[in-house]
């Protein structure tokens, strides 16, 4: 069933199913809208739902319910001034029969555009071709800012037909270095050559089982943004020598 997220006047809606627990509702609201589930709360007819329960257990909610979602201020483990990036933009998602609104960042990726539609209308990320102006954004690991995507920015969305599924693309190795801070390893710089497919915490766990860096919780910045855990270097972009920061700290509730 389809429900809506409802947040600061702004809405979008998300397919759910009744035995998904709450807590996967708000994994796919961060995907679309970037706020880490710790900071949200989500409430029908203000009641909190549960992170422990399911759909099932809250009869009140049925295909088309409005879930007010709430987010609460987060901070990071680290001294850095880490912010939402400024380049947060507002485009429209183009179906043959609807449209949506979604807010997007400039600086991410194609893939992550893809994943957001997927969430947000389930169609299949192998069977969705982007276009903007006229022009497919056929590159998954291409930033939006690199196809000219602006704000108000109108994207069409087209499903191929079976016999035009195409491959993902081959693994890329990347050249890049990593770049500690000055309170890890004197701010040591680190070399390395990494396949794009490799996700963050592959990452991680490579340069701990090294012993290139102490073990400890440490957070991956590139272009400014924290990288997330389970998503590759390609969907956040990363490039041929591209710098990917190392901080110690992970991202938590800043009590406000």
């Amino acid at each position: 069933m389809r429900v809506i997220i409802s947040s600061l006047g702004n809405k979008f809606s998300i397919e759910v199913h009744v035995k998904e627990p709450v807590v996967e509702i708000k994994r796919k609201i961060e995907q679309v809208l970037d706020f880490p589930v710790d900071s949200q709360t989500l409430a029908v007819s203000g009641w909190e739902l549960i992170d422990g329960l399911d759909m099932e257990d809250y009869p009140i909610i049925t295909e088309g319910t409005t879930i007010d979602l709430t987010i609460k201020w987060t901070g990071f483990g680290t001294p850095l001034n880490l912010h939402r990036s400024s380049s947060k933009i507002q485009i429209t998602i183009k179906f043959s029969a609807r449209q949506l609104p979604m807010e997007v960042d400039t600086s991410e990726t194609v893939r992550s555009l893809k994943e957001k539609i997927h969430i947000m209308d389930g169609t299949p990320i192998k069977r969705m071709s982007l276009f903007f102006c006229g022009a497919e954004l056929d590159e998954d690991f291409r930033n939006l800012s690199d196809y000219g995507i602006h704000a108000f920015s109108e994207i069409v969305v087209f499903q191929k037909t079976m016999s035009r599924l195409r491959n993902e693309p081959a693994a890329r190795t990347l050249s890049v270095v990593v770049q500690t801070s000055s309170s890890l390893l004197n701010a040591t710089t680190i070399p390395l050559e990494v396949k794009d497919s490799r996700t963050v915490n592959e990452l991680r766990q490579f340069l701990l089982s090294r012993k290139i860096l102490p073990a400890d919780d440490y957070l991956f910045i590139h272009k400014q943004r924290i990288m997330r855990d389970n998503c590759s270097l390609r969907w956040h972009g990363v490039g041929d020598g591209d710098l990917l920061y190392v901080f110690k700290g992970t991202v938590c509730r800043s009590g406000y």
